[in-house]
């Protein structure tokens, strides 16, 4: 069967592959092999630089023709490497072969091919590979998609920070917030969550095949290797990898700083799982509308539907992500003694977990662009809400001693259909100064608001 998106097993490559185009070239398989290689030619420039009379320090040539084999890998690069593979059965050491073959009819280089992935064991290149991945896929499509979210939040928090809104606790009528307080909520704490998935150092190792440097002091007892690794590890790129330092590992790093990676994009998402549920049921309240598209059709039967699905399909595949985020996180910093593979093949999907999340936050945008306020319904669900006045007046009658404010207001508002012409009647006989009784009398659900809207213009 010739593969094409519609046979393709995950829907990520197959129904959403044009969605996940940005995301591919870091995380898939090609992302994979391209890492290592950038890895291994890294180490071997570094290598020539050492000092080593058994190494000299390659031409400016030799140089400029490696980094280009990391600049221009391709496609057909990665085949290649595939194509060896099938031999080796073995994927580090077929990249290993690769960058060799790349050597023919250059002495410089056929000269010192034996210092290609010397003294590493195939983790040293495995997990500084994985490190590259992330740091590519947060820095290049996972945080710039959350960002737009937050812009998109920020802006609609703004943009209604005045509009009164009927609060909902347990589910029931409660104190009147501003639709752009209830998106400032989400904007501060996405934030923040954010924040927090930026944060995470991004660790690699180059230490051997038990972290103990067995195999480069063998071969060079007097040298500084600890250093030398360092250097090469927290160099920028191209010359280096840009990363931070892990002093101590067994074989595999110990993935530490990937479970708290993946932690915090759960945490993300869990406050998007939030808000698409919050926006899901403002939609079904009639609070917003959605805008048509032309040609779309929202139900197979009934024509009037226009369904809030891309805040369903967000929700999903959100759950979708944080199922495999957790299963990383809690799986990948677990290995037997100094090494066993249980990790490899689970590392395999970190772009399946984030190609969910990342598919979850282009349809989270989507729904939010097609959000139109619906300002009559808010004002109506508001004015038959007079109840929700009873804290307001319960807590002045507090403030000026009047006993059993509380009970009071219960006695006349819980359980009851409250009407404006009630509570006024209320509020004159109260014992309290006029100019109390007048500021209560003026208090309408929609103007009962506290800080809401400076609240929201400061998100």
């Amino acid at each position: 069967m010739t593969f094409s998106t519609i046979s393709a097993l995950s829907p990520l490559d197959g129904r959403y592959a044009a969605k996940l185009a940005t995301l591919r070239p870091f995380m898939s398989e090609q992302g994979y092999m391209h890492r290592r290689v950038q890895v291994e030619i890294a180490w071997f420039i570094a290598l020539s630089d050492a000092g080593f009379d058994e190494f000299k320090p390659l031409t400016p040539g030799a140089r400029t023709y490696l980094l280009g084999l990391v600049k221009n890998f391709s496609e057909a690069d990665g085949a290649a490497i595939k194509e060896i593979e099938k031999t080796t059965n073995h994927d580090v050491k077929a990249v290993e072969y690769w960058i060799k073959s790349k050597f023919e009819a250059r002495p410089e280089l056929e000269h010192a091919a034996e210092f290609v992935h010397f003294a590493c064991t195939s983790e040293d290149i495995n997990n500084t590979s994985h490190a590259l991945q992330l740091k590519a896929g947060r820095e290049q499509v996972l945080l710039p998609a959350l960002d737009q979210i937050i812009a998109k939040l920020r802006e609609m928090a703004h943009a209604h920070a005045a509009v009164p809104m009927l609060s909902r606790t347990h589910g029931q009528t409660a104190s009147p917030t501003t639709v752009g307080k209830e998106l400032a909520n989400v904007v501060v704490r996405l934030a923040a969550a954010r924040s927090a998935i930026a944060g995470v150092k991004l660790l690699g190792k180059m230490n051997g095949a038990v972290g103990n440097y067995n195999a480069h002091l063998s071969a060079w007892p007097e040298f500084d290797w600890e250093a030398f690794s360092k250097k090469v590890i927290e160099t920028p790129e191209p010359l280096g990898l840009g990363l931070s330092f892990q002093p101590y590992s067994i074989q595999i790093e110990p993935h530490d700083y990937m479970a708290e990676l993946f932690d915090a994009v759960a945490r993300a998402n869990t406050i998007l799982v939030d808000l698409s549920r919050d926006v899901w049921g403002y939609v079904s309240l009639g609070y917003f509308k959605q805008r048509l598209k032309a040609g779309e059709i929202g139900s197979s039967t009934m024509p009037h539907k226009v369904n809030p699905i891309d805040f369903e399909n967000a929700e999903g595949n959100l759950g979708l992500a944080n199922a495999l985020l957790r299963h990383l996180a809690e799986k990948l910093p677990v290995s037997r003694w100094q090494r066993d593979l249980t990790d490899s093949t689970v590392l395999r999907n970190m772009g399946v977990a984030l190609g969910y999340a990342v598919l979850a936050y282009a349809s989270l945008m989507t729904g939010l662009n097609k959000l139109e306020l619906n300002e009559e319904a808010l004002a109506a669900d508001l004015d038959a809400a007079w109840e929700v006045l009873a804290e307001p007046i319960q807590t002045v009658m507090r403030r000026f001693g009047v006993a059993g404010a509380y009970e009071k207001l219960k006695e006349v508002t819980r359980g009851k259909t409250v009407t404006a012409e009630a509570l006024h009647q209320l509020i004159r006989s109260l014992e309290i100064p006029q100019a109390e009784k007048d500021r209560l009398l003026a208090l309408t659900p929609a103007s009962y608001l506290g800080k809401a809207a400076e609240l929201a213009r400061r998100a």
